[in-house]
């Protein structure tokens, strides 16, 4: 539960300000931080997702605060690397660093914001814009900012292995399509066509139809199981009844974009 900062003027220190309370510090300097909007908070879930599920992250999160020093509290939309599982604020900075700008971003402490995530370490800003053309403006330590469009894809080398399309970080199904991806690759698979192809040359490999069927609902069951996690024996007797390649083949590709096991018709 956030509570009001213990006097009205600074300088703070981090140490006064709790974990849920609303402000970051710049320079002892508190700034308050509101809640984001409906669109603000939908992108901000979309892009945590696709950043988090890439192969080569390890640690990611949103709203984690770092205090490299005791005068400064900033705390990424979301933040990539040095997101350790433990309680406090985190030292140092996110190697990258991403930001949502909607309708009143407050442009002078955006620009405040980002000098002093470079200071502490970051390598890589994002500032994917909300409003008017959807856009991702890149800013690097000591380069000219830059600005990356929808139809193109941003890449962080040393932070993520593959590259992000623009539309992956506010678009609700390319984002899913870029997570499901990330997440097969993450189990071996480079997409999902080659979970089909597996599930076939297992089926081939047993020398008949039946086992063509047994391969794709291996393939199902460790899929529905890498995302929506362990199947009901309810869902494997019905899976275990389909006798139609082609149907099994669909259900796959269900399961592949579900949220829920609500998703999936059987």
């Amino acid at each position: 539960m956030s509570r009001p900062l213990p006097t009205v003027h600074g300088p703070f220190r981090a140490e006064q300000i709790r974990p849920g309370d609303p402000y970051e510090l710049s320079n002892g300097h508190a700034i308050h931080c509101m809640g984001t909007g409906g669109r603000g908070s939908r992108a901000n879930l979309l892009g945590g997702s696709v950043l988090d599920s890439d192969p080569a992250v390890e640690e990611a999160g949103v709203d984690a605060g770092y205090s490299p020093s005791p005068e400064t509290l900033r705390a990424p939309d979301v933040a990539v690397g040095n997101v350790p599982d433990a309680p406090g604020w985190i030292q140092g900075a996110p190697p990258l660093a991403v930001e949502y700008a909607d309708t009143g971003q407050d442009e002078k402490e955006l620009k405040t914001k980002i000098s002093e995530l470079f200071a502490a370490g970051t390598k890589l800003v994002w500032v994917i814009r909300l409003v008017g053309l959807r856009r991702v403006e890149v800013h690097e330590p000591g380069r000219k900012m830059r600005t990356v469009l929808p139809g193109e894809e941003l890449a962080a080398p040393g932070v993520l292995r593959n590259p992000v399309p623009v539309e992956a970080l506010y678009d609700r199904q390319a984002a899913h399509e870029v997570t499901l991806r990330n997440l097969l690759q993450r189990q071996g698979y480079q997409d999902l066509d080659e979970v089909r192809t597996e599930g076939r040359e297992e089926g081939r490999e047993e020398g008949r139809e039946e086992g063509v069927l047994a391969g794709l609902r291996r393939s199902i069951v460790r899929l529905w199981e890498q995302g929506l996690g362990p199947m009901p024996e309810e869902i494997r007797r019905k899976l275990e009844a389909i006798a139609d390649v082609d149907r099994l083949d669909n259900v796959l590709a269900q399961v592949s974009r579900a949220e829920l096991a609500d998703d999936v018709d059987l």
